[in-house]
């Protein structure tokens, strides 16, 4: 085979071989927590632009970038740092707290009150070839803008990158991950990402090429990064499930259902088969039973004619010799017995009798099927323990939910639920978190969902005040109002973006 040969085969099959595509709301969501590091120099009544660099929250009011970007700060009383956020009205002036030049790494603190959405890292192994985003603010992208430095210092869009982990090597100094997503002067300090937009690394130089060579950047590991904030006292937000696209999850739904719809399906066939062998088992058993009482009856007729018969023709000899006494009384019983014979003869049962015995027979047993099937949609006390399988958690932490179930919607005895098509239901959009919540709860198959939207500002209050024009009914509420409350919802779900950024699926088990 010709070198020629086996190159094309190769790029056939690299081709054919799906990409692991980050979901885009994601990234985006992702990047609302970056933030542009600047340097400014007061003299006086003057400010002077020294330069910037990247950084990303690890909480509401610490960020992240590197030890380079704010080193001509640290000692010079002059020196301001800004953080600038991707979206807002202003900056905030920030402080360094802790300071690692060994593995380029800084910590700033907000002086000013406000807060930046926290990232979420991963403390997974990321593989070879695994898809990354740069995400912060090269200069040359300003420069090629022609922003002044009071539209530097004014909330942007970070600018994303994509590439790729390029095999395993890594800088002498400290741990690195070397990959090929292009980040220029001023995205020092920003995050690496994955395809779930969790943080894997940070942003802190690149290679030096010459003619045609081609550039590949070095970001700290996150190992450099959770032990320098572990230092500092800080525990970060992390996550470390696989990431998975919601293709993927719901073509796997997809195939739950599917499986558990055929399962479902022979489930029905086995019971309309058993249905059939109960029905012709009891059509048997009442067959049996009438043809049994009907022959024991007219068994009993014959022999009550028979002793009828005996007594006649007793009363007849006794007539003959002249004692009529007791040939009225033999007559008598004669007579009676022929009366309770044909008493016997009808009240036989008639063979019509025998599908309304099998009936009977089934319908004593269905009550109780009925009963233990009802039983499932009980409300009650229930613990809900996360279904990674079916779920798609990015950014948050997982843990058992405690639910307590009314049968109208109720929640934990506080919280009422609307109903819709699309089944019981309540949208939170907390002021505090820039996350709308979809919560839905199944009683019939004991299923607890949460899915969460990271929206943008603009999205985050026009879903808060869609909330805020709604009145949340008390708990205990009728069907008619449950109704009301959830078409009402449905103005809420309206305003968010079609798929969620996570899915957290639980199976609740009665407490």
């Amino acid at each position: 085979m010709t070198l020629i040969l086996r190159l094309l085969i190769a790029l056939a099959s690299l081709a054919a071989a799906p990409l692991a595509l980050a979901e885009p709301a994601d990234i985006a969501a992702a990047s609302r927590g970056v933030v542009r590091v600047v340097l400014v120099a007061k003299d006086g009544e003057s400010v002077q632009y020294v330069g910037h660099g990247s950084g990303f929250a690890v909480t509401p009011t610490l960020v992240v970038t590197n030890a380079h970007v704010v080193a001509d700060a640290r000692n010079a009383d002059t020196m301001l740092i800004g953080v600038v956020p991707s979206e807002g009205t202003s900056g905030y002036l920030a402080k360094v707290i802790a300071y690692s030049p060994r593995n380029d790494l800084a910590l700033l603190r907000l002086i000013d009150k406000g807060t930046i959405p926290a990232l979420t890292l991963f403390p997974g192994a990321v593989d070879d070839g695994s898809e990354v985003y740069a995400v912060g603010y090269p200069g040359n992208v300003d420069l090629a803008q022609g922003l002044s430095l009071a539209e530097i210092v004014e909330p942007q869009s970070a600018v994303k990158t994509r590439g790729y982990i390029s095999a395993g090597r890594s800088s002498r100094q400290f741990e690195t991950l070397l990959h090929t997503a292009p980040v220029g002067s001023g995205n020092s300090g920003g995050p690496l990402l994955d395809s779930c937009g969790r943080v894997i690394g940070v942003n802190s130089f690149g290679t030096l090429s010459e003619g045609a060579d081609s550039e590949f950047y070095f970001a700290v590991s996150l190992r450099e990064v959770i032990g320098f904030l572990r230092e500092a006292g800080v525990t970060p937000r992390i996550a470390g499930m696989p990431c998975r696209s919601l293709a993927e999850l719901d073509r796997a739904e997809s195939q739950r259902l599917a499986s558990e719809q055929a399962q479902s399906d022979a489930q029905a066939r086995r019971q309309s088969a058993a249905g059939e062998k109960s029905r012709a088992e009891a059509q048997r058993r009442a067959e049996l039973a009438v043809i049994a009482e009907r022959e024991n009856a007219m068994a009993l007729a014959a022999l009550l004619l028979v002793a009828a018969l005996a007594a006649g023709g007793v009363a007849f000899v006794v007539e003959q010799r002249g004692d009529r006494r007791m040939a009225l009384i033999a007559g008598g019983a004669g007579v009676a017995l022929v009366l309770v014979a044909i008493v016997a003869w009808l009240l036989r049962p008639p063979l019509e009798s025998i599908d309304e015995r099998a009936a009977a027979s089934l319908s004593s047993a269905e009550p109780r099927a009925a009963a233990a099937t009802s039983a499932q949609a009980d409300a009650g006390a229930f613990v809900c323990v996360f279904d990674p399988a079916r779920s798609r958690a990015t950014v948050s932490e997982v843990a058992d939910v405690q639910l307590a179930w009314s049968a109208g919607g109720c929640v934990n005895g506080r919280t009422q639920y609307g109903l819709a098509n699309d089944g019981w239901s309540r949208v939170l959009a907390p002021n505090d978190e820039a996350t709308v919540s979809v919560n839905r709860y199944d009683p019939a198959t004991r299923t607890y969902q949460a899915e969460r939207f990271l929206l943008g500002l603009e999205a985050m209050n026009a879903a808060r005040d869609a909330r805020s024009a709604m009145k949340a009914p008390a708990c205990g509420v009728d069907e008619a109002t449950a109704r009301e409350f959830g078409a009402g919802l449905q103005s809420i779900k309206a305003l968010l973006p079609p798929h969620p950024n996570e899915r957290l699926v639980y199976k609740c088990q009665p407490r």
